[in-house]
C-alpha cells in the first residue's frame, strides 16, 4: 500500500536492480491560502464570473461578527430591493447596486473603496 505521506521512492537502477530511498521534498510546505490583512477598508465589487452571467455586488472587509454581517446584509437587501446572502464573511447582493451600497456604508462611517476596476 502506498501512502501520500510516505517519502520513500522506488526506482530501478541501470542494471535492472530495484532500490528504494527516502526522498526529500526540498522543504516544500503545504500552506493554506493567505487571507488579506484586515486594513479597515470595505471593498465593494461588481462580479459576474461563475454566476452564469448574472451580476452580483459583493461587499468584503466589513469588521464585526457574523451577526453584524447578517444584519447589514438585511439592511442592504431591503434598501436595494433585491436578494442576497452572506458567504465566508462576504456579503453578496443580487444585481449591480454598487453606488447605493457605497453611499449607505459611507453614511454608517465605513471607509469604502470600489474594487475590481
Amino acid at each position: 500500500m502506498i501512502r501520500d505521506d510516505d517519502p520513500t521512492v522506488f526506482s530501478s537502477g541501470p542494471d535492472g536492480s530495484a532500490s528504494h530511498r527516502k526522498h526529500d521534498r526540498g522543504g516544500e510546505a503545504r500552506h493554506a491560502p493567505q487571507k488579506k490583512p484586515a486594513d479597515g477598508i470595505v471593498r465593494v465589487r461588481r462580479e459576474t464570473s461563475g454566476r452564469k452571467g448574472k451580476t452580483v455586488t459583493t461587499i468584503e472587509g466589513v469588521p464585526g461578527s457574523s451577526a453584524t454581517l447578517a444584519s447589514l446584509a438585511t439592511d442592504l437587501k431591503r434598501m436595494c430591493g433585491s436578494g442576497g446572502t452572506v458567504k465566508a464573511q462576504v456579503i453578496e447582493i443580487q444585481g449591480d447596486h454598487g453606488d447605493r451600497i457605497m453611499a449607505l456604508l459611507e453614511a454608517r462611517g465605513f471607509t469604502v473603496k470600489r474594487a475590481g476596476g
